[in-house]
């Protein structure tokens, strides 16, 4: 089962069909009852073919919603499904295939591209033609087109053009006449072009002009960038921002006279795009979401999601998800990303940055987080400005100065923090990029101590921090410089018996397949493993790691008939553990379960065979409790019910889901809550046994059927968890409810 994590708060595009209204985010959907308010997500685990939207339009005529892809895919979503028309994006033409309008006319949509105009057919499900309109017979990019009388008019960079509605050979540039540059039209090229009470207009560098016989006169412009020009309801929506970042919506007539101007700090900051239904105003704005307007009053509407993309890593503690949602970029240099950490709390999503709380205006680039297991308490790293810790009570601090962190040499302002990890005395250790001294220790009394690299790393490189089962330091150095290993004894003020070691590319260095760490990962037997760009190493002796010939192996898989290294030649982003060992691999071309020795291939997601919205994958964090895995994309968060959780300490009733079991469930039934590796038997109430499986880690699954393949019948079923003592250990009820 999937979910998908989005962020809804930017909105691109809105459009109404007869009861709802549909807005469109740079990924997703989400629509609006337009009588019971209710809020619909629409995204790929609803079945959209992509992730990643451009424009959307309703046309009225065939009831069919037209959905725009950044790729240049198309649906169509009608009351039979999605139905979805990929010949443009698959199409093999090279140039700007972006889709940037949609017009409606007798069931045919008109898409304005980068090569020309699209003629869609929207109720036989596919491209009717192609005109390719610039001089020459050439692509010509295309941002708006209309109907107005007899004639079709398109906004192209070489200027406004226009032909008869009823020409027989529309694709033929030569017939398209050029209005721009003439009759008082400017030459420059216009951005949009719509119809209004008979009337053309023509947007033309933030000036309306509008068509009287041959001519053209100015209708409207006022020194604000207009970002859209839309006519709904017989008016024209102007969305404009000014220089200081104010914005509005400017409703008027077709004389230019201004009838309402729609202005509010919370509700319009950035207009995309604006329309009527009933004389109630919809905008949607890239950064307040939808916003619905009763005369002066209004109604937001922003679906719970994340403000925005999390990039950075993410974590669970206490089945809360953390999610830092900086970056870096690939020469490890900060971004100015603002996003801060989000926080993922009873399916809520809470953010934390300087939009909600302004002291953090200086704290950018979150990219690292750690949580405080005696209080919960969050520390976020902010990859220029510093340490930022969030309390149990909410109180925020920030540590830089305050503290043993040193800004990053020649960025003398740069307080670089890369990686966070607590060990087992609750002692909070710090990378810090860039500095002389690169590891920081916050110990659990408060105070500070810093310790230095003794070997030579390219720009004090150091990220992530592993801390394995003998509390010594597994630490990223990025840079092509390895992964370093510090071991304190347990002595923090004592460095006379520190030792450190350091893991690099080639047997007798470390036997990494490569310099170039990105990722480390414990699993559950304490063997630590190495994501490289070159695949993946395990170091199974981590608590001898200082004694001669601890080095690490490189796992084989079988691939068809050949045997390879585990992802050799895959960049290796992330690596995560589940409740049953196995581990979950993150790359740029989707993300993979491999079993627990890494020798055998689970499953593979990616864009194609899932609603994963991309195949970036940046980042993975596992919900041990309820075996849910987060994978952190390029296109938002995305989650997968998983087959295994972390097994239970204590015996306790188990959890099942789904219970009760709805007529003609055809899923899996996940039980929950498991000892680790137990027997998990499926018994009638009178004690006869329906099934029997073993449990991976603490989680075990039923297809619902009996040894002979039989449904279930309705009924109370027992679940009983036993280890191999035969000691009960969890005890459970599944009902399943007849038709």
């Amino acid at each position: 089962m999937w979910r998908e994590h989005a962020p809804y708060q930017s909105t691109i595009d809105v459009t109404a069909t007869e009861n709802k209204i549909y807005a469109a985010t740079p990924y997703n959907l989400f629509s609006v009852d337009r009588s019971t308010k209710e809020i619909e997500r629409i995204s790929k685990v609803s079945g959209l073919s992509e992730t990643g939207i451009s424009r959307i339009r309703f046309d009225a005529l065939s009831k069919k919603l037209i959905i725009a892809y950044s790729n240049s895919n198309i649906d169509i979503i009608d009351d039979k499904g999605i139905h979805n028309v990929p010949g443009f994006k698959r199409a093999n033409i090279s140039g700007d295939k972006n889709i940037y309008d949609i017009y409606t006319d007798n069931e045919l949509s008109y898409l304005s591209t980068g090569l020309g105009v699209l003629v869609l057919d929207v109720v036989r499900f596919e491209i009717k033609a192609s005109w390719f309109i610039g001089s020459g017979g050439n692509y010509v990019k295309t941002t708006g087109f209309t109907r107005s009388g007899s004639f079709f008019y398109a906004a192209t960079e070489e200027g406004l053009k226009r032909i008869t509605a009823n020409h027989p050979n529309p694709a033929n540039f030569i017939h398209w006449q050029n209005l721009s540059g003439s009759n008082g039209l400017p030459a420059s090229p216009p951005k949009s072009v719509v119809a209004l009470q008979g009337k053309v207009l023509a947007l033309v560098n933030d000036t309306v002009y509008i068509q009287n016989g041959i001519n053209w006169n100015v209708l409207y412009g006022d020194g604000w960038k207009v970002n859209a020009m839309d006519v709904s309801e017989g008016k024209l929506f102007l969305s404009q921002v000014d220089n200081n970042g104010n914005g509005r919506v400017q409703v008027m007539n077709d004389l230019g006279v201004v009838e309402r101007t729609i202005q509010q700090a919370g509700a319009i900051a950035f207009p995309s795009h604006a329309i009527s239904v009933n004389n109630e105003v919809w905008v949607a704005d890239a950064f307040e979401g939808l916003s619905h307007w009763t005369g002066n009053s209004f109604e937001l509407y922003r679906p719970n999601s994340p403000q925005n993309i999390a990039l950075g890593e993410m974590v669970f503690s206490n089945g809360i998800l953390y999610a830092s949602a900086g970056s870096v970029n690939d020469a490890w240099n900060y971004l100015y990303n603002r996003s801060g950490i989000f926080q993922l709390k009873e399916n809520n999503w809470s953010p934390y940055n300087q939009y909600n709380y302004p002291q953090l205006d200086s704290l950018l680039d979150f990219i690292t987080v750690a949580v405080d297991p005696r209080d919960q308490s969050v520390w976020g790293g902010s990859f220029g400005g510093g340490l930022l810790h969030i309390g149990a009570d909410g109180q925020l601090n920030i540590y830089k100065q305050n503290s043993s962190l040193e800004p990053a040499q020649g960025d003398p302002g740069s307080y670089r923090v890369s990686g966070l990890a607590f060990d087992s005395h609750h002692n909070l250790w710090v990378s810090n990029y860039g500095a002389s001294r690169q590891i920081h220790v916050r110990k659990n009394d408060g105070s500070w101590r810093a310790f230095s690299v003794p070997f030579f790393i390219t720009e004090n490189a150091v990220s992530q921090i592993l801390i394995d089962d003998a509390d010594q330091l597994w630490i990223v150095s990025p840079k092509n410089n390895g992964l370093i290993v510090f071991n304190h004894n347990n002595t923090l003020d004592d460095p006379a018996d520190d030792k450190w070691r350091i893991f690099r590319i080639g047997a007798g260095a470390g036997n990494l397949p490569s310099s170039e760490v990105n990722a480390i990962a414990k699993d559950r037997s304490g063997f630590i493993w190495v994501a490289t760009i070159d695949g993946i190493a395990v170091i199974q002796c981590p608590l001898d790691v200082f004694v001669t010939g601890c080095e690490a192996i490189l796992p084989t898989i079988r691939e068809g008939g050949f045997v390879n290294y585990l992802f050799k030649g895959e960049s290796v982003r992330s690596i995560a553990v589940d409740g049953a060992d196995r581990k979950w691999i993150a790359t740029a071309n989707g993300v993979w379960l491999v079993s627990a020795e890494g020798n055998q291939v689970i499953a593979n997601f990616n864009e194609t065979n899932s609603p994963l919205p991309s195949n970036d994958v940046k980042s993975i964090a596992i919900n041990g409790k309820t075996g849910e895995v987060f994978l952190g994309t390029a296109k938002g968060i995305a989650s997968f019910r998983g087959t295994a959780t972390e097994a239970a300490e204590e015996k306790g009733n188990a959890l099942v889901f789904p219970n009760p079991v709805p007529p003609g469930f055809s899923g899996t039934i996940g039980i929950r809550g498991l000892p680790e590796n137990s027997t998990v038997k499926i018994m009638e109430s009178n004690g006869r046994l329906v099934y029997q499986t073993r449990s991976l880690g603490g989680q075990a699954n039923w297809n619902g059927n009996d040894y002979r393949g039989r449904k279930a019948a309705p009924g109370v079923y027992i679940v009983m968890a036993v280890n191999d003592n035969k000691e009960e250990k969890a005890v459970a009820k599944i009902v399943f409810i007849g038709r």
